[in-house]
């Protein structure tokens, strides 16, 4: 199992002082953030993409040349790339020269976001939802396999043999789905025979267990070795040194997260109990010591027939960036060494 971290690039006010952290200041801590987790030992970093006020994150690719540029080791990528309100000639482009420059360190993960912001600001029609994503899929994957690509769709204008470049340091740009919880999603991506990058944001991950199981058997009959079949999970959660303290510095930020997005899709808001029973051993929230997390992975591995690639979300509103660096430092050092034979 490799571990890694994904990024929102969350607005963030120090809880300590109260300072609210502007952007700049942000993207210089993220760049911190991420040259800690190389150094540290982590597999992968993941930038989101968002086109909101609390999201530094809109041009992932932007923030992913400038740590590429000052990492070595360590995987970076998409988490997610929106594809359904991008053309993916561009998309395909940019990862490509991310790759040239980190020389083969790109992960393109791409799915269609919880957030519909991009529609209304590209000037997408939301009914299209479906469809853009499926048709700018099979794109993208036509320009991966060949540089020059015929092509035509409802949503773009054609290509008739056109060059695609440059081409990345990889043989092949390794490209996944990111899902929720629909089926349809899932088995999409095992017919297709692309590795699955599974969102879960609530509820108990061995709830995908059946979703998962639908991935492996897609890919079976459509005729897929096992091994291309890979699983990934991006979850919530925080390392700490015990499970009180990495409570105690999430909840704040985690309360106002989810308040916001409670309030704007109509949820009740949510309260202590909630974030103590996502944060227990059998719920979303991967929180606590390194102990704790090592063990979750290893039940939740055991519950989805095993996991190939787990990144954990830090983004917090109320986290400040010296116990953000701290829990980086104890998840690379501490959890990853101790799951990597699961």
């Amino acid at each position: 199992m490799h571990v890694g971290i994904d990024s929102f690039v969350s607005r963030v006010t120090d809880p300590s002082t109260g300072h609210v952290v502007g952007p700049a200041e942000r993207m210089a801590h993220l760049l911190e953030e991420i040259e800690l987790a190389d150094k540290s030992g982590l597999y992968s970093f993941g930038i989101g993409e968002h086109h909101r006020e609390e999201y530094y994150d809109s041009a992932p690719p932007v923030i992913l040349a400038a740590a590429a540029a000052r990492t070595t080791n360590i995987r970076l990528g998409s988490a997610v790339a929106v594809l359904s309100a991008a053309d993916p000639v561009r998309v395909f482009q940019q990862f490509a020269t991310l790759d040239l420059i980190s020389g083969g360190r790109i992960d393109l993960v791409v799915g269609r976001g919880s957030f519909i912001e991009s529609f209304p600001l590209f000037g997408l029609d939301l009914n299209d939802y479906d469809s853009l994503f499926t048709e700018k899929l099979d794109l993208l994957l036509k320009i991966r396999e060949s540089e020059h690509v015929t092509w035509s769709g409802q949503h773009r204008a054609p290509l008739n043999g056109q060059g695609v470049y440059p081409r990345p340091v990889q043989e092949q740009l390794p490209i996944w789905i990111g899902v929720g919880g629909t089926p349809a999603s899932f088995a999409r991506a095992g017919a297709l025979g692309l590795p699955l990058m599974v969102a879960i944001i609530g509820g108990e991950p061995r709830q995908f267990a059946p979703l998962v199981d639908l991935y492996r058997r897609a890919g079976a009959q459509a005729g897929h070795a096992p091994e291309q079949l890979q699983v990934g999970l991006h979850v919530f959660g925080y390392v700490g040194e015990s499970h009180e303290h990495a409570a105690d510095t999430i909840y704040p930020g985690w309360n106002e997260m989810f308040t916001s997005i409670s309030r704007e899709r109509g949820f009740a808001p949510p309260n202590r109990a909630q974030f103590n029973a996502t944060s227990g051993p059998d719920g979303a929230f991967f929180l606590g010591d390194p102990d704790e997390i090592v063990a979750k992975l290893g039940r939740v591995a055991d519950q989805l027939g095993g996991v190939d690639r787990v990144s954990l979300q830090m983004t917090n509103p109320r986290l400040a960036h010296e116990d953000l660096l701290r829990g980086i430092e104890l998840l690379g050092t501490e959890v990853a060494p101790r799951v990597a034979d699961l």
